[in-house]
């Protein structure tokens, strides 16, 4: 006790000079200011066009001895799929590597790995993407290799029904998380009947692939003359375009052109509650429609949207979840696709507060539509965007991603380079512009996944809402 009672008595009489230390200390230890932006190193892109009206871009990269090849096909994604058959690129696209004319799946993983790499296919809203990469070595049978995927794919029978199986379990899983349900439900409300909407499938259209469908809607979709394909490493640029001529040269498009999406419509705002028995949260979603990714308003929009709700420090995950508590997370963005785009906003949130954190969404879309975001909040917001982008893109895998998924959506090459300069250009001004005109809470749509029990009476404050089992 005596111990006890000389140690309270030191720290008691030490405190004070502590205390007083603290301003100095603090001072001593500030950290440094920012140093200066670094712009992201635009690399030099070779264009070419084949005679069969397929575009190539060449990047050469010094580095790790390894080639990474992109071909993005436009127009073969979600937003040509039939209203009977919503999510088919899903199917087909993950089965372009299952089985060709010359191989079947296991030949075809094999061959990819005893070359160093991979090749892959996945689907989006405006088209395929087919990734593959290999040893610097293997660099023209890896070409081969992602040409016989992409233009000879045979949908093996038993390959197609494995898919099938897999995709209506997934499906099944997926059914039971209220975010799906969610997401469905305010793409629907969004984009109502045009082709975006079609990205999550039904029973009824995984049943309805066939191994025919597969081919048809294959020799359909995948042509040349809807096609980039992008390469990068350390290859010069006359041997990768010899690459590219000798794989997909010959490679010639069937019947008539595709279609481009029509422009997303406009649309009323709707209030739809999923029923979900004994939910103890509500999954709740915000929506409206956006703009397209060329739109003259894309950079400040995509700023304003990382401001309001795109990171941990934005306003709503800042406001719902540190400052109320309502939420693990809380987040607010504008989707850009080539036709047109999407606002979205949504958290899970504790029953009780489900009509308090709406109300807080729409606080904080009101906010920034009618204020000047302060300077430092503005530059700390341009380096998270800057710095994200300069990180996500120094790998070339990830350079030949970006440059692909941009000219899917209609951003030239050029764009790479770009897109941070132009994020350091947005003004206060230009973000409570658009954010006033895109995130108006009168052009919301709400949909709100929970048991009408617990949270009909909260959500009588924003409209009348339909109450829907799935």
């Amino acid at each position: 006790m005596k111990k006890l009672m000389l140690a309270i008595a030191v720290a008691a009489a030490f405190a004070p000079t502590a205390y007083a230390a603290a301003p100095a200390a603090a001072k001593e230890l500030a950290m440094p200011a920012y140093g200066k932006d670094k712009p992201i190193p635009v690399p030099k892109i070779a264009k070419h066009t084949l005679k069969n009206g397929l575009t190539v871009w060449i990047v050469p990269r010094d580095g790790l001895p390894r080639v990474d090849y992109v071909l993005a096909v436009r127009g073969a994604g979600f937003a040509a799929d039939a209203p009977t058959t919503p999510a088919f690129a899903n199917m087909l696209a993950g089965l372009l590597n299952e089985g060709t004319a010359k191989r079947d799946s296991r030949a075809i993983a094999e061959a990819a790995q005893g070359m160093g790499g991979s090749v892959a296919a996945s689907a989006t809203s405006d088209g395929i993407v087919v990734q593959a990469n290999a040893l610097r070595s293997q660099a023209a049978p890896m070409m081969d290799l992602l040409a016989e995927v992409a233009r000879t794919p045979s949908f093996p029978e038993g390959e197609v029904k494995l898919a099938k199986a897999n995709a209506l379990q997934a499906l099944r899983v997926s059914e039971t998380q209220p975010s799906f349900r969610a997401e469905r439900a305010i793409s629907r409300a969004i984009y109502g009947e045009h082709p975006y909407s079609r990205t999550t499938p039904t029973v009824e259209s995984i049943n309805a692939v066939s191994q025919d469908m597969l081919r048809t809607e294959h020799t359909r979709r995948m042509r040349p003359d809807h096609a980039l394909l992008v390469i990068t490493g350390p290859v010069k640029e006359a041997e990768a375009l010899k690459l590219a001529e000798n794989a997909f040269g010959d490679w010639k498009a069937n019947g008539p052109s595709l279609a481009d999406a029509p422009v997303t419509p406009s649309a009323k705002p709707a209030r739809i509650l999923l029923q979900r028995d004994g939910s103890v949260q509500s999954t709740l979603r915000l929506g409206s429609p956006g703009i397209a990714a060329s739109s003259e308003d894309q950079i400040p929009l995509r700023l304003a949207s990382t401001i309001l709700g795109g990171g941990f420090s934005s306003r709503v995950n800042i406001n719902l979840r540190e400052a109320k508590g309502y939420t693990y997370g809380a987040s607010a963005g504008a989707r850009l696709n080539r036709a047109g785009g999407a606002i979205v906003g949504g958290a899970d949130v504790r029953n009780e507060v489900s009509g308090a954190a709406l109300t807080e969404f729409f606080s904080e879309y009101k906010r920034i539509g009618s204020e000047l975001v302060p300077a430092k909040e503005m530059e700390m917001n341009k380096r998270y965007v800057a710095g994200g982008y300069l990180i996500s893109n120094q790998q070339q895998r990830a350079v030949a991603s970006t440059l692909a998924a941009n000219w899917l959506i209609g951003l030239p090459a050029e764009f790479l380079g770009e897109y941070v300069p132009r994020i350091q250009k947005v003004t206060p001004e230009q973000v409570r512009a658009v954010a006033k005109k895109y995130y108006a809470p009168e052009n919301q749509s709400i949909v709100v996944v929970g048991d009408q029990k617990a949270v009909g009476e909260q959500l009588k404050a924003f409209g009348e809402f339909t109450v829907l089992e799935k």
